[in-house]
């Protein structure tokens, strides 16, 4: 086994490899997002082209559980797989001034099934929904960067700014994974003129 943290918060990141920018995620800024809805932890029915104002969006490949962290024993060494549960509890953390630097609503996406997602969300006090996308259908129509590990089509880490369906920023690749959302913010502070 080479799981380089056995623990799901605190991550060594010295240990584990960044992921490159392999061009994957470039045709997406300024991309129309599709009218496809996807089943959220909160039982509702999200599409995210539909949305009016600002929308975060952060993906990711999968969150482990307590005591079954990976799908392969190579986890860590994947470049990009390892860090979902320390992205989810940082847009956690910082919810709130996600607010306050005008996003509308905030989400987490994965390939992961609706129940799946949802002991998750619970067991993380995530205070907005996770969108699984489990058949893939706008990882497809987007052609969002994915992966391939253990037989599943997993999504690689990135963070999407939309407004009113357009996607306007496009964070990829994303690490470390625990500074994804401070990234965020400190760019939609800029496109405010830097107001808090």
């Amino acid at each position: 086994m080479s799981i380089a943290n056995p623990d799901l918060h605190h991550v060594d990141w010295s240990r584990i490899p960044a992921p490159s920018d392999d061009g994957a995620a470039r045709h997406l800024e300024g991309a129309r997002v599709p009218q496809i809805a996807l089943p959220a932890t909160d039982g509702s029915a999200i599409s995210l082209g539909s949305l009016p104002g600002l929308t975060v969006v952060y993906a990711y490949p999968r969150t482990g559980r307590p005591g079954d962290i990976a799908v392969v024993d190579d986890w860590d060494m994947i470049p990009g797989a390892r860090g979902c549960t320390p992205q989810s509890c940082a847009f956690r953390d910082h919810h709130a001034e996600f607010a306050h630097a005008g996003a509308a609503q905030v989400f987490g996406l994965s390939t992961q099934d609706t129940a799946y997602q949802r002991e998750m969300a619970e067991r993380l006090h995530l205070p907005f929904p996770v969108l699984s996308d489990e058949g893939l259908a706008l990882a497809r129509a987007l052609r969002l960067p994915t992966m391939e590990v253990a037989g599943q089509t997993l999504l690689k880490r990135l963070a999407m700014v939309i407004e009113d369906g357009r996607i306007e920023k496009v964070f990829y690749p994303v690490f470390p994974p625990d500074r994804n959302a401070a990234d965020v913010l400190s760019w939609l502070h800029s496109r405010r003129g830097g107001r808090p």
